[in-house]
């Protein structure tokens, strides 16, 4: 038996120029809504962190029990600048939606293939000039 699709499944970059700002407007919706979640994630984490260590005076750089706080928050921060970096992107995708140039590759302006950018909605470049 097969799932009941969602609506991101019944979503597909194809047809006229209009039906793919269309498509690119609610995709990338999903995208910021998608990326501020897990911001949200991992602003938590941190939260989580701070408290847990507060009022401990825990050597966790000789801890035998494995990775140090300060590498757990590496980790958390770097995943947090990911997401701000794919928020930037998806801005800039809204942004040539609405000016009319999304899809369109800024390197030969060749249109970019429905399968890249339903792979990755915020895509700028088609594949051959993405290299």
């Amino acid at each position: 038996m097969t799932p009941d699709p969602t609506p991101q499944d019944d979503l597909t970059p194809e047809g006229s120029h209009a039906e793919l700002l269309a498509w690119a407007r609610t995709r990338l919706g999903q995208e910021r809504e998608r990326t501020l979640a897990a911001l949200a994630d991992r602003e938590a984490d941190v939260a989580a962190m701070v408290a847990a260590s507060e009022g401990s005076n825990a050597d966790d750089e000789h801890d035998p029990e494995g990775a140090t706080i300060a590498f757990e928050r590496a980790q958390v921060d770097a995943l947090a600048r990911h997401a701000l970096a794919h928020l930037e992107e998806v801005a800039a995708a809204l942004r040539r939606v609405e000016d009319g140039s999304y899809g369109v590759c800024t390197v030969c302006g060749r249109p970019i293939p429905p399968e890249r950018l339903e792979a990755r909605p915020t895509a700028t470049t088609h594949v051959a000039c993405a290299v």
